[in-house]
Parts: structure tokens; sequence; C-alpha cells
């Protein structure tokens, strides 16, 4: 007998993407500004890769005058970017335990996700308890499977913890000096999540990539893989 519930659809799985992006008050200025026009590019270049097998959703948790969930895990065509404004401290600590908690919560990061990819920003050094949110986010849980990007801002960004963060990825530490670094580094986080959305297996991260003039091609190009034998986060 015919039954049209056997011909429906699966649902695209999604493929998260935190950002962790300081906002204190020493990114204020031009820093802030290019951090807003980064950012809204990535969105862009992210909601031109969707596609029906696998949806880019993107999540973004500022710190710096008080710890925000700015943007909730959102289709990245469907993000309306309300830009950044920079004000306090560096609360990095705090961040840490707020996207470890999101990305544990199967209802807000569920299991049928790809491997998240979250990237961390700051250009100063964290002023709360961060050692242990920061040791429990890269070695315990789910979290501890994400892929981890990290890029310091300036001379007084704190490259220890920063370094410590990426820990056991395929990635470098990204320094940005001038507007140009950053939108090179978010350049590369877009190439990485954009191969691995194209790829077989999405969960397998790229290993680290280098940006040029011809990103496009690379983006398209065969995928250089971390062996990951289980294929799941």
């Amino acid at each position: 007998m015919f039954d049209p519930a056997k011909f429906t659809t699966s649902a695209p799985k999604p493929l998260p993407v935190c950002l962790l992006l300081d906002v204190s008050g020493s990114m204020s200025g031009a820093k802030i500004d290019n951090l807003n026009k980064a950012v809204e590019d990535m969105l862009d270049t992210f909601a031109h890769e969707e596609k029906m097998e696998t949806e880019i959703l993107v999540s973004v948790i500022t710190f710096g005058s008080q710890v925000e969930l700015h943007v909730p895990y959102t289709k990245a065509s469907q993000v309306q970017w309300q830009g950044l404004k920079a004000d306090g401290m560096t609360p990095m600590g705090t961040a840490l335990k707020m996207a470890k908690s999101m990305i544990e919560d199967k209802e807000v990061t569920p299991s049928r996700a790809y491997r998240p990819t979250i990237v961390l920003v700051s250009d100063g050094q964290p002023n709360d308890s961060w050692q242990k949110p920061l040791e429990d986010f890269i070695s315990e849980g789910r979290s501890s499977k994400c892929d981890r990007m990290a890029m310091a801002i300036g001379r007084d960004a704190d490259e220890k913890v920063l370094k410590r963060f990426i820990e056991g990825t395929p990635h470098d530490l990204f320094y940005a000096e001038n507007a140009g670094q950053l939108h090179e580094f978010f350049q590369r986080v877009t190439m990485s999540v954009t191969m691995r959305s194209q790829s077989k297996n999405p969960n397998v991260v790229p290993a680290s990539v280098e940006v040029d003039e011809n990103v496009a091609s690379k983006i398209a190009a065969s995928i250089a893989v971390v062996n990951d034998e289980q294929g799941y986060w």
C-alpha cells in the first residue's frame, strides 16, 4: 500500500559554530569595528554554503562588561547581526563556562549535530577565574571533542591561555596586529567550516589551512584531514 510518510526527507544535520568574542574596553575603536565586519563577512559566506545535507548553525557569546549569549544557535542565513560594542573587563572564564554548558546540553546542541567548531578571540588577559573552566572545556565531556581555533589580537593578548585552548587541534594560534590580519583569521575559520560542510564526513576536521587570493578554489579543493576513526563527536 502506498504510504506517503515513507517518502519524507530527513532534516539536514547541523554543524554548530560558536564564537567566543572578547568585547572588553580595550577592543574599542578599530578593533571592534573590524571584528564586526569580519563576522558579518563570515556569516554571508556560511549563508551561501547552506544546503540540504548540512546546515551551519552559528552562536555568539561575548565577554566584556558582562557575558552574554549575543546570538543563540541560528542558521547563518537567518542571523540578523547586531554590531558589538566594547566595554568592561575580560571575563573569559565565565564565557567558557557558558559555552561548555551550551555544548553539554543535548537539548541545545543535539547529539545528531556534527562536531562543533569553537572560536576564541581575545586582545587581553582574563580577569576572572579561568583556569578550571579552561581545563574543563578542553579535557572533559562533549566540549573536549570540539574543534577549537583561537586568535590573539595585539601584544597584550594572553598567548599562554589561547595556546592552551587550541592544544591538541591541528590549528596554530593566529596573531592579528591589524584589520587585514583579523579578516584573514575569519577567512580561515570560514574555510575550515565550509570545507567540513562540503566533505563526506563533516565530523573530520581539516588540517590547518592557509588563505590566499584564491580562497574559493581552496574551499572546493581536496581536504587534508586529521585521522578520525569514529567519525562521531
